[in-house]
């Protein structure tokens, strides 16, 4: 009986535990956990979320939407620092038509002597920056925060931007002990509701009858009209009952999304709820519909001062590109004289958007600028040299995919060049890209390309023609201690010379060499050169004479050795058991090996791996590896391409498979015996 008993109060204290979850009431069990009980590999943990919306009405804003952040979060190792920084984006019109954060609190929990201690979120800790004319950022850093440490922190936001709901998140990539979601709405308001993630989630609706009290204020004349009448103020106070329907959702133990090889931006993924405003039914209104299409979002924002604004000036660059375009023969010329202009000229800021920050001319005066004043220049010069170039509108990777028309879909602008049935795509902010090779985090699904008629259309922006990497490598056994010595010469074109390009174009070839022998395992790079750095437009070429210990071993008077030795895959960059969201290389591939062995004096060829063939899924990727003996030379040739760069999760088991026996078979021997 007294064990009973005893269970039942652990039982109950458990409950209260977990359930206690009010701001400030931090529990020494919370601070005491050194891991998550269920994912111990967590470098931190969501362990209580709350997000709730409302409508408030008041004579400035009319009906506005308010919503109520609280958040704790569990610290467990140096890993999981970053959850201690948060940013908040609030939307700037003009007016009372800015989002406004208020009720900032937060603090740092931890345990000194078994008692619970906090430290208190000051002002030195809140960072407020204007990102554009339309966008503020507000960052805050939660202070002192140590292994272990329990954060929480709550605030208010209220928007007039009632078309423009930021998604109720209800999975992370760290695990999520219990989130609750809440959003209310008045009948005059229709949301269509959308669920994003693979994982499932119910949402409980309801409907409720609301009392809204608010004040005006009212001018009547006194008197009777005439010279010496004045006009007087009268506040009135009046209520308003409506129905409000309630959306919501409560989940526990919510499992993070775990981030594997080519994942892309995990947060398209992740379980969340959205609400895009349908339309609008006031009493004795007629019905207005508010819902759009991406023709509408793309129209309203080519009508901006700020972007199409720009597109039509050129003053301030015309005699600059009169004296630039003097000697060019034709359109292509014409257009990449332009794009290496700006390259050079215009220094990124490194900040996104569609709109100009701050007008192109003064960007231009001043060498520096954001994405949209550089790439709306550009637009601008193209157009003023008779090429027909329009905007391309685009929402980058760590952005998102939006899954339905709204005016903060886009994040970023480029330039488009229709040429025939092809569109040549153009993005002047750094200087290693060219015509049709995009950064990474632009190659994200599909661009909106604005007409100067206003017409719109979706572009591909997945790149068609495969990057390519073809590697010449010759070497020889050295039997006194078994290494091997010889040369590699590298060959890059398109996004992977680009990839190197970023990581090598600023440094010495020495210290290219130290970064490969980092790369590579086992390996001494002796001489390195390169050639097209520099040249963007030329494929890009690294050789270099290397030793190394790697890929060889001696049994029983035997040489067993991996033809590719330190250029073959080392692991199997896919690990999950089960993946639930698609599979993103970026852009397709192609990767080439010549491997040419010289067989040491006195030895013979005993056995060499056999030559296979592997397709991946219906021409989504290939494998070939051959091996031949001509005289006294062992030869390798090994392609591997990945022909489709976004894959479908149902293909990942395939997938999986497909690299399991590309690292085997790359990792099998030659061996070699005495003659």
């Amino acid at each position: 009986m007294i064990k009973k008993i005893t269970l039942l109060c652990i039982l109950i204290s458990t409950l209260s535990f977990s359930q206690d979850y009010r701001f400030g009431k931090i529990s020494e069990e919370e601070l005491l956990e050194t891991e998550h009980p269920k994912y111990p590999e967590a470098d931190a943990a969501i362990l209580y979320r709350e997000i709730k919306s409302h409508f408030e009405f008041n004579e400035k804003l009319d009906f506005h939407i308010v919503t109520e952040v609280f958040e704790r979060i569990k610290i467990y190792n140096k890993e999981g620092y970053d959850w201690a920084t948060h940013v908040i984006e609030l939307y700037q019109g003009s007016g009372a038509m800015d989002d406004d954060i208020s009720g900032l609190k937060g603090y740092t929990y931890y345990l000194n002597n078994s008692k619970i201690k906090d430290f208190k979120l000051r002002k030195d800790g809140i960072f407020e920056e204007e990102i554009t004319e339309f966008l503020e950022r507000v960052t805050f850093t939660m202070p002192n925060v140590a292994d272990g440490s329990v954060i929480e922190f709550k605030y208010t936001i209220r928007s007039p931007y009632i078309g423009d709901i930021e998604p109720l998140r209800l999975q992370e990539n760290i695990p999520v002990n219990r989130v609750e979601v809440q959003f209310r709405t008045p009948e005059y308001f229709n949301y269509k509701m959308h669920q994003r993630g693979w994982l499932p989630f119910r949402v409980n609706e309801s409907q409720q009858q609301r009392t809204m009290n608010y004040s005006y204020e009212t001018s009547a004349k006194n008197g009777t009209g005439g010279f010496g009448s004045s006009a007087l103020t009268e506040r009135k106070k009046t209520t308003i009952s409506f129905n409000e329907k309630e959306y919501s959702v409560a989940l526990s133990d919510v499992p993070p999304v775990k981030k594997e090889a080519y994942s892309g931006n995990i947060d398209n993924y992740s379980a969340a709820l959205q609400f895009e405003l349908s339309y609008l039914k006031y009493p004795n209104s007629p019905l207005k519909m508010v819902s759009t299409t991406w023709e509408d979002v793309c129209q309203t924002i080519y009508k901006s001062g700020n972007f199409g604004g720009q597109l039509d000036k050129d003053g301030y660059f015309k005699n600059d590109l009169d004296d630039l375009l003097e000697n060019t023969e034709n359109d292509n010329e014409r257009i990449v004289t332009i794009f290496e202009y700006v390259k050079s000229r215009m220094n990124w800021n490194g900040i996104v958007g569609v709109y100009s920050q701050r007008g192109v001319r003064k960007a231009y005066d001043e060498n520096k600028g954001s994405a949209a004043d550089i790439n709306l220049m550009l637009i601008a010069m193209l157009r003023y040299a008779g090429i027909a170039a329009n905007p391309i509108l685009v929402s980058t990777k760590s952005h998102g995919i939006p899954i339905f028309p709204t005016r903060n879909g886009f994040n970023f602008v480029i330039a488009g060049v229709e040429i025939e049935d092809a569109v040549l795509m153009l993005d002047a902010t750094h200087e290693e890209s060219i015509p049709n090779v995009l950064k990474n985090e632009l190659l994200n699904w599909q661009g909106r390309l604005i007409r100067e008629d206003g017409s719109s259309t979706w572009i591909n922006l997945i790149p068609k023609i495969p990057a390519s990497q073809s590697s010449i490598v010759s070497y020889g056994i050295d039997m006194e201690d078994l290494s091997t010595k010889g040369s590699v010469n590298n060959r890059w074109k398109g996004h992977l010379a680009m990839k190197n390009r970023r990581k090598y174009s600023n440094v010495s070839e020495s210290e290219i060499a130290k970064s490969l022998e980092g790369t590579y395992s086992n390996v001494d790079i002796e001489t390195l050169d390169s050639e097209g750095l520099q040249d963007v437009y030329s494929p890009l070429n690294i050789r270099f004479d290397f030793n190394s210990v790697q890929g060889i071993e001696e049994i029983a008077g035997k040489l067993y050795i991996t033809p590719m030795l330190f250029l073959g895959e080392s692991q199997n960059p896919f690990k999950l058991d089960d993946r639930k969201y698609p599979i993103d290389f970026n852009y397709p591939f192609q990767k080439r090996f010549i491997i040419s062995m010289n067989i040491p004096e006195g030895y013979i060829v005993e056995t060499v791996p056999e030559s296979v063939n592997f397709v991946l899924g219906q021409d989504k990727g290939s494998f070939q590896y051959r091996v031949q003996v001509n005289n006294n030379v062992v030869q390798c040739f090994v392609d591997m391409g990945i022909n489709q760069a976004l894959l479908s999760s149902t293909i990942y088991p395939e997938l999986k498979k497909f690299f399991e026996l590309i690292l085997e078979k790359e990792n099998e021997k030659v061996v070699l015996t005495k003659a």
